[in-house]
């Protein structure tokens, strides 16, 4: 089973976004913050991450950043979540090492096709 991390502030997103991973077959992990989302990220060493950008703690570039600068989480593919429907700002994400990016609110058969894509992209030997 694939494990998904969900690094997510708001509360109503971060809840219905896991259940519905867990849903369709995937182990989901979450954070509420960017500095939980780190620890979790170092502690699990998940398949993908789906990261928020606008959080307390740490925003979703520090946590790129600290996990792509780690040997140990640099080959974890981390899609940014966000708000924000300008072009330069999912430029600005992707140009920092992103895998991909998906704007709120988002359908679901979105989601799940992104993290599809994302998934056999980016295949890791997690043992499932």
């Amino acid at each position: 089973m694939k494990t998904i991390l969900l690094v997510e502030d708001n509360s109503d997103i971060l809840e219905n976004t896991a259940e519905l991973l867990e849903i369709v077959g995937y182990r989901v992990h979450t954070a509420k913050n960017g500095l939980e989302g780190i620890a979790e990220a170092k502690r699990i060493r998940p398949d993908l991450i789906l990261c928020d950008i606008v959080m307390p703690e740490a925003d979703g570039y520090e946590v790129l950043r600290q996990l792509k600068g780690n040997r140990d989480t640099s080959d974890i593919p981390l899609v940014f979540i966000s708000a924000s429907v300008e072009q330069k700002d999912v430029d600005a994400a992707m140009g920092r090492g992103a895998s991909g990016y998906l704007r709120k609110p988002f359908e679901t058969t979105e989601l799940l096709k992104l993290v599809e894509t994302i998934m056999g992209l980016y295949r890791r030997d997690s043992g499932s």
